[in-house]
């Protein structure tokens, strides 16, 4: 089974052909999608995306817009949370590289996030570039206070937060940037990621896959993420479909396994 783990089908991109694009990533074998919220504000254009019965969607508010809401609260993610279509608690995290929010208010809110993925038991789904040792030391200390599932997606970060992230159980996920011929940094840390805990995603309408660089990326895409990834670790096609499988639902096992 083909699972997108992370698709931003709410997008302004796909006003014009949000229903086609779906169609068609059900006709390349894409048979469950993640619509991930990018800001609490807009959880109703998430959630709106989840009405189709392959796709399922998250709440939280991406590191970019933590200044929107800077006194966000967990019971606010918690209670949204209780929508049978919810099943991670994100994106969020920190982006020290854009820094489109101050980076103290990041972290707050990160941490909001992180009281709300351990309170209710869904996974938190993890942003994170250019602050890795922040990253690792929250997730940490916050994981002392108490153990919640960390999805770390996209990961294109270094690779002591890769085993730092991991050692606290982490699953990651893999995008279309491994397509990218000057990517081989992000294939040396898929080679190292633990092998259950690896999927796929394609982060559309973001990060199209060779051979489609430069255009909207769709879910329909995924096979070629797919493909990259089996051709790193060195697996078949179809152990690369499996393991992407076992580790999306042990990580979002609020979605019935068909």
């Amino acid at each position: 089974m083909l699972i997108d783990s992370h698709v931003n089908l709410h997008a302004p991109q796909f006003d014009e052909d949000r229903e086609a694009v779906i169609a068609r990533a059900l006709g390349a074998g894409v048979r469950l999608m993640v619509n991930i919220s990018d800001r609490v504000s807009n959880f109703g254009a998430v959630r709106d995306v989840a009405r189709h019965p392959d796709i399922w969607c998250t709440v939280g508010t991406h590191p970019h817009y933590a200044q929107e809401d800077p006194g966000l609260a967990p019971r606010r993610l918690i209670e949204l949370a209780r929508d049978p279509r919810v099943v991670g608690i994100g994106e969020c995290g920190l982006d020290f590289h854009y820094d489109r929010s101050p980076r103290d208010i990041q972290a707050e809110v990160f941490r909001a996030h992180i009281v709300a993925a351990r309170e209710t038991g869904l996974p938190l789904v993890v942003h994170t570039r250019e602050a890795d040792a922040v990253m690792a030391e929250i997730l940490e200390t916050e994981h002392a206070k108490g153990a919640f599932r960390i999805l770390m997606h996209c990961y294109t970060s270094g690779a002591d937060l890769a085993r730092r992230a991991a050692a606290l159980g982490a699953w990651f996920s893999v995008s279309g940037i491994a397509t990218f011929k000057a990517a081989e940094e992000v294939r040396a840390l898929i080679r190292e990621m633990p092998a259950e805990r690896i999927m796929v995603e394609t982060d559309c309408p973001y990060l199209a896959p060779v051979p489609y660089r430069g255009r909207r990326c769709e879910p329909a895409m995924l096979p070629k993420v797919l493909e990259k990834l089996a051709e790193i670790r060195g697996w078949s096609l179809k152990e690369a479909e499996a393991r992407s499988e076992d580790a999306f639902f042990a990580v979002f096992d609020q979605i019935p396994r068909p």
